[in-house]
């Protein structure tokens, strides 16, 4: 037997329901004639009599009565299919896996585009990744990960679509008895050339390729190769190393949120090119509904982000 035609049940529903045909015409916005061949055409296709014709309406048969209640289901289940399916093109409902650095982890706006997101679309299965740059990208090619918050260019990744959201400016960590911390309160910031004979701690560089290399650069501009002392995967680990004494760092503004005893931050002056840019890494195809509002939302934030900066 062929597949039942949805519009047949939904007007066999309106018929059973009214128990009239001229109503049913009327609730569904069809005339009564082909109301009533629609209804025998139903008939024909099941091979049985689902309504007794009565002078004043309609009565449904035993067997109108078992289809009664299967169509009722039929037609919800119908009703929230389509319902699901367009709340997924609309990105309110499906899965999504944003990934970020740490760095970038830290900064204010990250959280704050994951609670626009929560609040825009509440009903999407949301998770979160945190990893290095190398391998947030190798997790978007291989669809592990659908949007990533990275802190380095990515090369010739072809495959991938890269925004920059948003910079910050660099600044320096310090031991607090560090004799430029002691001194702090006579100063607004320090050049980055008063920094040449201090020991750096840095972030290695298949971990933060971008912030490595712009480290090293802007101290070339300045006049002097930074002395290396340590090399570190985080940088939680770098401040735990500056609150040690081992040596200095220079990380994003945003890691001034973490207030870690024994370190202090001073602001870089004549430090030209120095800063920490922000980027989204998404793959450069057609986005789903969801990744689509996501996408959308962290735009939004980031143009809130840049009115309020300026």
């Amino acid at each position: 037997m062929s597949i039942i035609d949805l519009r047949l049940l939904r007007y066999f529903v309106a018929v059973a329901e009214e128990g009239h045909l001229t109503r049913a015409a009327q609730r569904i916005g069809i005339q009564q004639p082909p109301l009533s061949q629609q209804i025998r055409a139903l008939e024909q296709e099941l091979g049985t009599q689902l309504f007794r014709r009565l002078p004043r309406g309609m009565e449904l048969t035993d067997s109108g009565q078992a289809l009664l209640t299967d169509a009722r289901t039929i037609l919800a289940q119908m009703a929230q299919t389509v319902d699901t399916v367009r709340g997924v093109s609309r990105g309110e409902r499906g899965r999504i896996v944003l990934g970020f650095t740490e760095s970038s982890a830290l900064h204010p706006f990250v959280p704050s585009v994951i609670r626009a997101f929560r609040h825009s679309a509440p009903e999407v299965a949301l998770t979160v990744e945190e990893s290095n740059t190398a391998e947030l990208v190798d997790a978007l090619r291989h669809n592990r990960v659908d949007i990533a918050f990275i802190r380095s260019p990515v090369g010739n990744e072809h495959d991938l679509k890269i925004e920059t959201v948003l910079q910050e400016k660099m600044v320096v960590a310090l031991p607090s008895a560090h004799p430029l911390a002691l001194a702090r309160g006579r100063r607004k910031g320090i050049a980055l050339a008063a920094l040449a004979h201090e020991h750096f701690i840095l972030t290695r560089r298949p971990s933060g390729p971008g912030l490595y290399d712009a480290i090293i650069a802007a101290c070339a501009v300045a006049g002097f190769s930074p002395r290396v002392e340590q090399e570190v995967t985080k940088n939680l680990s770098t401040l735990s190393l500056v609150a040690s004494g081992l040596g200095i760092a220079i990380v994003p503004a945003s890691v001034r949120h973490v207030a870690m005893e024994q370190v202090t931050y001073l602001n870089l002056d004549q430090a030209p090119g120095l800063h920490a840019p922000l980027h989204l890494a998404y793959r450069d195809v057609p986005p789903s509904g969801v990744v689509l509002r996501m996408i959308t939302e962290i735009r939004k934030c980031a143009a809130q982000n840049k009115k309020s900066a300026t």
